[in-house]
């Protein structure tokens, strides 16, 4: 099976497991009983699957994804999905709550965050700074939008909440902790947090939990945690995409689309050169955009896709040519009801 040909199998499967009946109870279940809406800011990385690293059905939480985690809430369109994605759930008398991660690897630092250059560092003071942004927009008081800064260690897939009182909690070193013991531990970490945020955070917490020990039972090979990448996602809808080490995506969210892409088309052609990945059967490029609704709506996301794919190729064309002897390009559209990409 070519490139093309997996990610048209793989959309197949993620679309009809998500459509589900299963899948849709769920979502239902779970919604009514922790109806406080997610968003999680994630970098470009496919390792971080925070729907499997929490177990929560996956629809939950939505992710937002660019190149080491950078988001700029100035730039005009990044800046209205999230005041789009506030307005939504006060329209269903819901809170929001923001992940802003960062990711690293405690084994590795080269395991890491390749946008930020394995610079931990700089990713955590990035995430910071995002979080302050998001309490100058939504309210520092934090009534109905709380933004969390929220590391993400790739060897074990633990994560490590940054409370607003200073402290730093890694959920792999507290595996035992009971739901009662986590709950006050979110009291200490974050004092101003409302009832319902804790909540709603509980159970990814617990989930987390979970999810460490089966990565501890399995004893994941180093291997996994490499960078091996072959695809590159360019634009949104790329939920059904999440896969270690498979694909590197970059959304449209700051005034520089070019550089992420360039960077990230520059980490498959040395994927390539290094053998971490056939040069047979090369990289796939592909661009989405998303729709909700029939019509205009839909038109206009495969006028983005399209536009997004001239973009794009224009990018690697000129600065990472080396790369298009093996590339070949995808262009479509995602149904976001049903998760199912349409290749134009």
């Amino acid at each position: 099976m070519n490139l093309v040909e997996f990610l048209t199998e793989r959309n197949k499967e993620q679309s009809k497991t998500y459509t589900s009946s299963d899948a849709v109870l769920w979502r239902q279940q779970y919604r009514a009983k922790y109806p406080t809406e997610i968003a999680a800011l994630k970098c470009m990385d496919g390792r971080l699957n925070l729907a499997l690293m929490t177990e929560t059905p996956p629809g939950i939480i939505q992710p937002f994804r660019n190149i080491g985690g950078k988001f700029d809430l100035g730039w005009p369109f990044f800046g209205v999905l999230m005041r789009e994605w506030v307005e939504y759930a006060l329209s269903r008398g819901r809170d929001c709550m923001v992940l802003v991660t960062y990711h690293y690897s405690k084994g590795d630092s080269h395991r890491g965050c390749k946008g930020f250059g394995y610079d931990t560092k700089a990713a955590i003071a990035n995430a910071e700074a995002l979080r302050a942004k998001f309490e100058d927009v939504f309210g520092s008081s934090h009534q109905i939008v709380y933004p969390i800064v929220v590391g993400i260690e790739t060897d074990s897939d633990s994560l490590v909440l940054h409370g607003t009182n200073g402290d730093k909690f890694d959920l792999s070193g507290h595996l035992e902790l009971s739901e009662k013991e986590l709950r006050q531990k979110l009291v200490e970490l974050f004092p101003d947090m409302r009832e319902r945020f804790r909540l709603d955070l509980i159970p990814l917490l617990l989930g987390n939990q979970r999810h460490i020990k089966k990565v501890i039972a399995e004893n994941r090979t180093i291997l996994d945690s490499e960078h091996r990448e072959q695809i590159l996602g360019i634009g949104r809808g790329f939920d059904w995409l999440h896969l270690p080490n498979k694909a590197l995506l970059v959304g449209p969210y700051s005034y520089d689309l070019r550089a992420p892409i360039s960077t990230t088309a520059a980490i498959l052609l040395d994927n390539l050169k290094n053998g971490r990945i056939p040069k047979e059967e090369g990289v796939v490029v592909v661009t989405s955009a998303v729709y909700r609704s029939q019509g205009p709506e839909k038109l206009l996301a495969k006028e983005k896709a399209r536009s997004l794919a001239t973009f794009a190729l224009d990018a690697i064309e000129k600065d990472v040519p080396e790369l298009m002897p093996y590339l070949k390009s995808v262009v479509g559209t995602v149904d976001m009801s049903t998760r199912a990409f349409e290749q134009m």
